[in-house]
Order: structure tokens, then sequence, then C-alpha cells
């Protein structure tokens, strides 16, 4: 199982975290999915494609590369 960080863009607030999360944890392969507000960042584990999981985040309106 593989660990990945995402820089992600565009949150302000909590509830941009939890949408983000949420977009993450979706994806097929995600074990876990841990989004960090102050950090602008996500942490996820799994064996998901990073393609895949930065057009999860940009589906729900923001921004994410690879960290």
């Amino acid at each position: 199982m593989k660990v990945q960080t995402l820089e992600i863009t565009g949150m302000t607030c909590g509830h941009c975290a939890q949408a983000v999360t949420r977009a993450l944890q979706a994806v097929p392969g995600v074990a876990t999915a841990q989004v960090d507000l102050a950090l602008g960042s996500a942490r996820i584990t799994g064996d998901a494609d990073t393609a895949v999981l930065i057009r999860a985040v940009e589906a729900e309106g923001y921004g994410a590369k690879p960290a």
C-alpha cells in the first residue's frame, strides 16, 4: 500500500476540507484520506492512481497536484 501526498488549492474552510476528504475516500483503492486545511494538503494511503485522485478533487472544484 502506497502513501501519496497531494497539494490542494482553493480550500478556505472546514467544509472545503470535508468535501475534498469525501471525494478522495470515494475513489476506488483509497484506504484512508487525511486532508489538512492549514497546510493545503492531503495524505492518501492505498493503491489509487494519482491522476484519478486529482480528477476527484478537481470535480469538487478544487485544484490538486502531487506534492
